[in-house]
């Protein structure tokens, strides 16, 4: 991967060059994310076109390695945010200067931007080695990434560490002697009318949702197309439907199911339309939550058990979760027929473990997090959130047809009486993962000898306590953030009260780090 001549910046932007290290800092888990445009105050811009530029060549040199092909073809899509299409432009640079063909798709998803690797008709006309979506999921304005494809899968994070340090090394890299094309193909419209197929074999008819009101909060992401290319066709009624003109500003609220004011704002569409359904999505789709008829949101557990009751109906399997689920989930899961198997947080965590499991020989048909990522053995194990919605439209026109609601299939569902979530910050000038690590163990030491608390078996990320009904009737979980200096706490509880007492418990104890923790969150 490190065999390019150097580079001369003769007729070029004039950018001094990253070091190794602010390359790195780029990685995001799985993807490659950092500021894209000014106008936040104390952030600098760390991800401009030339950068982009850099990193689609070493992906293309990546790709080339995996594959042995000289010549790749290569898709580039993004959402809407304000600096997708400069991104885009420096991407396709980046590879028709390395040599290599750049499919530009325009305004995409990114389950599209993977499904249109696996799309038969499309690669018998025009084949693609593989993909780029330019995104930041549901991130401020200023903030954009690239995420990165091959037919088999969204890459890992040490194949991304290694794109961003071949990066780094052939950032004077001079452009081919014959460079690539440019190739305009849109994909959305053909990734929107399979989903319309299947949810017509699905349920027998042409136009399944005549009838329903359906609405859409788009965010101003890239979902809107939902309405036209999907729900119409199917004969729903998006009346009430909202925010789904591309805007990277996001001036209504922020694209994200998991965002408060985000699920509040659809949930008031619904009861206004007076709306059968309603649909949220973040900003590039691969997540998604919904609304019922009477204005609550289906989202987190309850989303999580309806999927599940739909996928255990027609097969008995195991259910992957994330770490920070309900003790009302796992029992409803079982209660249906299924196993459910918490795990760590992280979208690609859970998804590896599912396909783990199933390599095993354990049928696993759905890894899900809490934040609306949905991934299902029969869709490639992607996490794509509109491949989630037309699974539940299915329900939901099955389940019309025999006079009940959708929310019917969740009616056994228990929910806790209380939850809460705290974020404790780690003070700047400590160590921050070792005192975290010490954290969580002299945390499990403590609560394993204290009355009323058990430690919860099975558990594969923090420290999970379970409080008797006498001292809280509910679990914590302690954790590390994934990448930031936070120490998340979820909380749960079945009697009014009881997260109150929980947490108290849990400041007890935390008294001890204050010189490297700020715990004033935890005093209720």
């Amino acid at each position: 991967m490190r065999e390019v001549a150097p580079r001369t910046t003769k007729g070029r932007q004039k950018e001094d060059k990253m070091t190794l290290q602010q390359f790195l800092q780029l990685r995001n888990g799985t993807d490659v994310r950092g500021v894209a445009v000014e106008g936040v105050e104390n952030e600098p811009v760390t991800l401009t076109p030339l950068i982009a530029e850099h990193i689609a060549r070493a992906f293309c040199l990546w790709l080339s390695k995996k594959t042995k092909a000289k010549t790749l073809t290569v898709a580039v899509g993004y959402d809407s945010r304000v600096s997708a299409k400069s991104l885009c432009d420096a991407t396709a640079k980046g590879i028709t200067e390395a040599g290599h063909n750049a499919v530009l798709t325009g305004l995409s998803t990114t389950p599209s931007m993977f499904m249109l690797l696996k799309d038969e008709k499309r690669n018998r006309t025009l084949p693609c080695h593989g993909s780029i979506m330019i995104t930041a999921s549901h991130l401020p304005f200023n903030r954009n990434g690239l995420k990165f494809f091959s037919p088999e899968g969204g890459l890992e994070g040490a194949d991304v560490k290694e794109i961003l340090q071949c990066a780094y090394e052939n950032q004077d890299a001079i452009p081919a002697e014959n460079i690539g094309k440019r190739i305009p193909a849109p994909y959305l419209d053909d990734y929107a009318a399979d989903l319309v197929t299947k949810v017509r074999n699905a349920t027998g008819e042409e136009k399944p949702l005549l009838g329903k009101r359906i609405l859409v909060d788009a965010g101003n992401g890239a979902g809107g197309f939902f309405v036209d290319k999907v729900l119409i066709p199917l004969g729903a009624d998006t009346t009430g439907s909202q925010f789904l003109n591309p805007d990277g500003t996001f001036p209504n609220h922020i694209p994200n199911p998991e965002n408060k004011e985000a699920m509040q704002s659809v949930c008031r569409a619904v009861k206004q339309a007076h709306a059968d359904f309603g649909i949220i999505f973040d900003t590039d789709v691969d997540r998604a939550g919904a609304v019922d008829e009477l204005g609550n949101e289906i989202n987190r557990n309850r989303l999580i058990a309806l999927i599940s009751a739909i996928l255990l109906q027609e097969k008995e399997g195991t259910i992957v979760t994330d770490s920070v689920t309900s003790d009302g989930l796992a029992a409803f899961i079982t209660d249906h027929g299924g196993k459910h198997h918490r795990f760590k947080r992280g979208y690609k965590n859970v998804i590896n473990e599912a396909i783990r499991l199933n390599a095993k020989g354990i049928y696993t048909p759905l890894a899900i997090e809490t934040s609306g990522h949905a991934a299902l053995i029969e869709n490639y194990f992607l996490d794509d959130g509109a491949y989630l919605i037309t699974r539940l439209l299915i329900a939901l026109a099955n389940t019309a047809k025999e006079g009940k609601k959708l929310t019917d299939l969740i009616a056994d569902l228990q929910m806790p009486q209380e939850e809460k979530e705290i974020r404790l910050r780690f003070k700047e000038d400590c160590n921050f993962q070792a005192e975290g690590a010490t954290l969580l163990q002299d945390l499990q030491t403590y609560f394993s000898a204290q009355e009323g608390a058990t430690l919860a078996k099975d558990n594969f990320e923090g420290c999970r306590i379970c409080f008797d009904k006498n001292h809280g009737d509910g679990w914590a979980l302690v954790r590390m953030s994934l990448h930031d200096p936070i120490l998340p706490i979820n909380v749960e509880s079945n009697q009014q009260g009881g997260c109150a007492q929980i947490v108290n418990a849990l400041h007890r104890f935390m008294q001890k780090y204050d010189d490297c923790l700020y715990i004033a969150p935890l005093q209720l």
